[in-house]
């Protein structure tokens, strides 16, 4: 049977310091991949990337700020010269701010929008040259369920994932013929830095993940290798036939009518 792997591929991982990135940057080693490190936290980057070698991968750290054109071409110019080319790109970078349409600042949306959804832009721009050099690859985006759904106070981020679903989409059909897969992963809650950071704004942040953990069918938040795994899945031959789709990692979270709450203490619960 066919089994996943990555050997002889090169494969570019942003906002792979830390989080789902980072747990992205390991599985793909691990499966044989060489790996690029991408991410502004050149600290963390550089000690992923060493904990990546030091277990046999192979791996390397480019600090580069996505968000920014000529850092995003020098940086794709360095991998394609240290590694050779790029046969996997993993879109994962992202921030997360909260505000509606009068709270959030023209600055603010701004740097949501440059960061969770221009960077994918730029990053695919330059690797899909690569891409068509090599006969073909495959474009993963860290998209979110808010890449077909919304939560309040989040304006800039729910536009921002929405506009990724829709790149994805393009980009899988003007591809297509040149052998290159887009596909786009829509996790839930997931235990990551991020998810860990916008608890702890709130005065009790336990309750905060324990509400989170409500909010799934399954009962409990999902853990950044199991978004890894679906990554590795849509960027490999076991997904030859799969472009231009949203694969939702959610826990069962979209699935309720009227959300967990409802199911529990609805008509949903009168009629268990």
């Amino acid at each position: 049977m066919m089994s996943i792997e990555f050997k002889n591929k090169v494969v570019v991982v942003t906002g792979a310091a830390k989080g789902i990135g980072e747990a992205s940057a390991r599985l793909f080693a691990q499966l044989g991949g060489s790996v690029a490190l991408l991410d502004r936290d050149a600290e963390c980057g550089e000690r992923t990337a060493a904990s990546i070698v030091s277990g046999g991968g192979r791996a390397r750290f480019f600090a580069c700020d996505v968000s920014k054109a000529d850092e995003v071409k020098g940086a794709v110019s360095d991998v394609r010269t240290i590694f050779g080319g790029v046969d996997v790109l993993v879109s994962n970078a992202g921030i997360q701010e909260y505000g509606d349409v009068v709270t959030t600042s023209e600055e603010l949306w701004d740097k949501v929008m440059n960061v969770n959804l221009k960077s994918c832009f730029l990053m695919s721009k330059n690797v899909v040259p690569s891409m068509i050099e090599r006969g073909g690859g495959a474009i993963v985006v860290v998209g979110s369920v808010q890449s077909m759904s919304a939560i309040g106070n989040s304006v800039a981020y729910v536009t921002a994932k929405h506009g990724l679903l829709g790149l994805v989409r393009a980009m899988a059909l003007d591809y297509a013929g040149k052998g290159i897969r887009v596909n786009c992963v829509c996790p839930g809650a997931i235990d990551t830095p991020m998810l860990r950071w916008a608890a702890s704004l709130d005065a009790n942040p336990e309750k905060v993940i324990e509400t989170c953990d409500r909010m799934h069918a399954m009962g409990r938040i999902g853990k950044a290798d199991e978004v890894a795994q679906a990554i590795a899945y849509l960027a490999s031959p076991w997904a030859s036939f799969v472009t231009g789709a949203a694969l939702l990692v959610d826990g069962g979270m979209l699935v309720p009518a009227g959300g967990m709450g409802f199911q529990e203490s609805g008509t949903g619960a009168a009629t268990k």
